[in-house]
């Protein structure tokens, strides 16, 4: 059963077990969140929005219609959607341009996704980027415009795009994804 605080307005029933939201959020009555989630305060999810299992949403997000998010994704404070890219007051037509965030993928805090955008899976958005652009699969993006600056595993070790870990280990892509191949660091710079 989902533990919803008094002083938020979930109206919805689509949510799933183990799923804790706290205060004064809003959803509204379509919105689908799944299993074991953690929806923080102040956080607005819209009607056409579908949260997978074992997500968390810090506090400050708000997610548009058309939004989808896969399983195991995280949300950084105040990280902001886009999905009209010329807004007017009171225009309700326009071209809603809707986010995917896929499975395992990690938003930092303050970040800006432009509408239309699919964030891959396992990949990474640093602190205060604006992602004007797809992020592939494993890929660390960062920057206003965020640029490729890296991969990442999916345990979250960030690997260089030479192909380094911090700790010296060598890495090579395998259908996108970083795998550690060797050490090239000597012994005596490991002490």
């Amino acid at each position: 059963m989902p533990k919803i605080h008094a002083s938020s307005d979930v109206q919805t029933k689509n949510i799933g077990e183990n799923t804790v939201i706290w205060q004064y959020c809003v959803v509204l009555p379509q919105a689908v969140i799944g299993c074991d989630c953690n929806i923080n305060c102040h956080v607005f999810v819209e009607n056409d929005v579908v949260i997978g299992d074992n997500v968390t949403v810090k506090p400050g997000v708000q997610l548009w219609d058309g939004m989808r998010v896969g399983n195991d994704v995280f949300i950084g404070a105040n990280v902001t959607f886009v999905n009209d890219h010329a807004p007017r007051s009171k225009v309700r037509d326009y071209l809603l341009l809707a986010s995917t965030i896929k499975r395992g993928a990690s938003i930092g805090a303050n970040a800006t996704i432009l509408g239309g955008i699919t964030i891959g899976e396992y990949a990474m958005v640093g602190a205060g980027s604006v992602v004007t652009h797809d992020v592939p699969p494993f890929a660390v993006f960062r920057g206003n415009p965020a640029r490729h600056c890296g991969y990442v595993t999916k345990d979250g070790t960030v690997v260089s795009l030479g192909f380094r870990d911090k700790n010296c280990f060598s890495y090579r892509l395998v259908n996108g994804e970083p795998l550690p191949i060797e050490s090239v660091c000597s012994k005596s710079n490991t002490a």
